[in-house]
């Protein structure tokens, strides 16, 4: 009894920790999030809309953010479909060193990307271990088949984390009764597991992209971050901070901002029609 009526008292009146709490949580997000976001947009439009845009349309900057679009999404793709197959594979079935491949395939994201892109540079690079063997015009690094190689292995876990937590906790009795009535173990994926996934395959496919368009680290190594070649977006933001034109830069970073804001507005603001809810 006394224990019930201790925690209504709690629950009472003015709770001052609510205040305080939620100050300090915008306090700290202030510098940390908030001034800087919005910092790129005062900066973006202080001499006008005008200036804001013949900077984002100039040649080079359209270029960077295509070949971030484009390198972004087959990277995605890529994964996805990777993502999909490891995730079934090893959420039914168990065999030695499952563990294993679960951790490996995770590694990239305790991997610092720089690392990534050197060690792409090695195994294929010029002199590399296989790219030794490839032949001068079939070369891999710095054209874009090296971006979308460096996206791939720096967002390789992503879409398999989300769809393998999914595996894991997902009933099994609509799969078993698939089985009963004659369906092939195709048709019961085809039909009864894949539209299950479809809430985390978007979800994914969507931190996929977000992590892949943002990619600097190794692509800055394995691009060569030539200017209307192989420069992505990030990549251009960098030249051009370097060259002094503030302006060029903060343009695409606007674009880059909003694209993050978008996908994961999408996330939240949606995740009932993505989990088919």
């Amino acid at each position: 009894m006394s224990t019930a009526i201790s925690a209504m008292r709690h629950v009472r009146g003015f709770d001052p920790t609510k205040p305080f709490g939620l100050g300090m949580v915008i306090l700290l997000m202030l510098p940390l999030v908030l001034l800087p976001l919005a910092s790129i947009f005062i900066f973006g439009t202080s001499s006008g809309l005008r200036s804001f845009w013949a900077a984002l349309t100039a040649p080079d900057a359209v270029f960077a953010l295509k070949l971030s679009v484009v390198t972004s999404f087959y990277a995605t793709l890529f994964n996805v479909l990777f993502g999909l197959l490891a995730a079934y594979v090893l959420s039914r079935y168990t065999f030695f060193g499952r563990t294993a491949i679960i951790v490996t395939i995770s590694l990239p994201t305790a991997i610092p990307t720089a690392v990534a892109g050197f060690a792409l540079l090695l195994l294929w690079g010029k002199y590399g271990m296989i790219g030794r063997f490839i032949s001068e015009d079939h070369q891999l690094m710095f054209t874009p088949y090296a971006i979308i190689l460096a996206n791939i292995f720096v967002t390789f876990p992503l879409a398999f984390g989300v769809l393998m937590s999914v595996f894991e906790t997902m009933d099994k009795s609509l799969e078993e009764a698939s089985a009963t009535i004659g369906a092939t173990r195709w048709q019961t994926f085809w039909h009864v597991t894949l539209p299950s996934l479809r809430g985390a395959i978007v979800t994914g496919a969507l931190l996929t992209f977000a992590r892949a368009i943002g990619e600097f680290g190794s692509t800055i190594l394995v691009s060569g971050n030539l200017a209307g070649s192989t420069q992505t977006a990030p990549l251009y933001i960098f030249a051009k901070f370097n060259e002094g034109q503030v302006e060029a830069a903060n343009a695409v970073a606007i674009i880059l901002a909003l694209f993050s804001f978008a996908i994961f507005s999408i996330l939240f603001f949606a995740r009932d029609w993505i989990e088919g809810k």
